[in-house]
């Protein structure tokens, strides 16, 4: 069984939406990290970097039981995809090459996509200062990297190669707040084509619907912001 420790953000989604395709058996623990949830020291124990997602597989990763194995506890959701991908030996091809193009374009997704997409949309939605040049310098780099997708998915039907893998998963849920990242989807007709056909997938609409059912408070609640944005983001553990 997967223990997913987790909360509906795009890395979130990440996980559920690979765990769903998978078929891989997992419990939902929500760490809601508005609350504070992610500093708590059994959380920082299976994610010392106190972020979501996180899992502990108590199978381990050669699926034996949890009699003859200890359990594995797993941080950063590209780390996550990648074991869940060689659990399930599915969504990472076989073929070297179609392998390392989707690893090249899943390191896109960590080092490129996640950081500058969040902070495109941090500086637009959620800094209490409008700060013209961090605002242009982002939403820039958010259309920029919109561009790079594009036109990749001009030459290949998914991301990496011709079928779906998880620089696919990696990539689409972050794409979701398109508007608030300073991007109009509609001036990329492939990334749209791609995003709104994979949307369409029975498992994608599974693992974006986990967790959509919890409350969220205003932007403005001090608790909130302090948890995400505050001094207590930055003390030493």
């Amino acid at each position: 069984m997967i223990e997913l420790y987790t909360w509906p953000t795009p890395n979130g989604h990440k996980v559920h939406i690979m765990l769903e395709e998978t078929g891989l058996p997992y419990r939902v623990h929500p760490v809601d990290i508005g609350n504070g949830d992610q500093f708590k020291p059994e959380f920082l124990w299976i994610s010392p970097n106190n972020r979501i997602p996180a899992i502990v597989d108590s199978e381990g990763p050669s699926g034996e039981t949890a009699r003859n194995s200890a359990s594995m506890p797993l941080f950063e959701s590209g780390a996550i995809l990648v074991y869940l991908a060689s659990k399930s030996g599915r969504f990472l091809p076989e073929n070297p090459r179609h392998r390392w193009s989707t690893l090249q374009w899943l390191m896109f997704q960590m080092g490129s996509i996640g950081p500058m997409l969040g902070q495109a949309h941090h500086f637009l939605s959620y800094a209490p200062e409008k700060i013209s040049y961090a605002m242009n310098r982002y939403t820039n780099e958010a259309n920029r990297l919109y561009g790079v997708l594009d036109r990749r998915l001009g030459e290949s039907e998914f991301v990496a190669c011709a079928e779906y893998t998880i620089a696919d998963i990696a990539i689409m849920p972050w794409l979701r707040s398109n508007k608030k990242q300073g991007v109009n989807m509609a001036q990329y007709p492939n990334v749209k084509r791609w995003f709104d056909a994979i949307n369409e997938r029975p498992a994608v609409k599974r693992g974006l619907a986990v967790l959509a059912d919890v409350k969220r408070p205003p932007p403005d609640d001090p608790k909130w912001r302090e948890n995400l944005f505050g001094a207590t983001q930055y003390q030493r553990r």
